[in-house]
């Protein structure tokens, strides 16, 4: 008798489904150039795609007036504020300070007003501010998209969830160095700590939320 798939595995035991709510934010995790320059340690090739599907989402929520924020990463030049986690992935002094691989891909650069916070770690959470600052704005729901996948962007959606957030993980905004892990987040994410959308789906959310605004 063959396995069940994974989808048959987790019927009726992880189900549930998230609503959005009613003050969105669109949170860019890490869209920066060390995934898109070729011959940089962090490279990959589906980087590209996810930008540009991030260059769609922003401007729709600017067009409707829904908060955009980014995170990057940065480093002193020891690395001594990035812990274990520099420790155990040293490709991480790509962020040293003043890296050009540290900056947010061209055509999606934060307009003025838009918040950026810089972080050591994989959530966009950790030792930043964010929660607070969407607390502060009255935000209920997150749209997360970036990089990577099976990093930063499953870390911070998991915490986005715990800090009270409906976390919406844009699919096509989002990528990872290969298939497979890429995938298997998703379906993870899916199954216990968010809802995967479409970028149609997002942009229907940002829809909504103007039409209420």
């Amino acid at each position: 008798m063959a396995d069940p798939s994974a989808a048959d595995n987790y019927a009726g035991v992880y189900e549930g489904r998230l609503q959005p709510g009613r003050r969105p934010a669109l949170l860019i995790v890490d869209v920066v150039m060390a995934y898109l320059t070729e011959g940089s340690p962090l490279f990959m090739d589906t980087a590209a795609a996810a930008r540009d599907a991030n260059i769609r989402l922003a401007e729709a929520a600017r067009g409707a007036g829904i908060p955009v924020v980014f995170t990057n990463v940065s480093y002193r030049p020891d690395g001594s504020d990035g812990g274990v986690f520099y420790r155990k992935a040293p490709v991480l002094k790509a962020f040293i300070q003043g890296s050009p691989l540290g900056a947010v891909s061209a055509g999606l650069e934060p307009r003025p007003g838009e918040q950026v916070f810089t972080k050591q770690y994989p959530s966009a959470f950790f030792g930043t501010g964010l929660a607070e600052a969407l607390h502060a704005e009255g935000i209920d729901t997150l749209l997360i998209t970036g990089y990577s996948t099976s990093g930063c962007v499953r870390a911070s959606a998991l915490d986005a969830m715990q800090h009270g957030f409906v976390p919406l993980v844009v699919r096509e905004a989002c990528a990872d160095r290969h298939p497979a892990p890429h995938e298997a987040n998703l379906f993870d994410l899916q199954a216990k700590y968010a809802e995967v959308i479409s970028e149609a789906e997002a942009l229907a959310v940002i829809g909504a939320a103007s039409a209420e605004a």
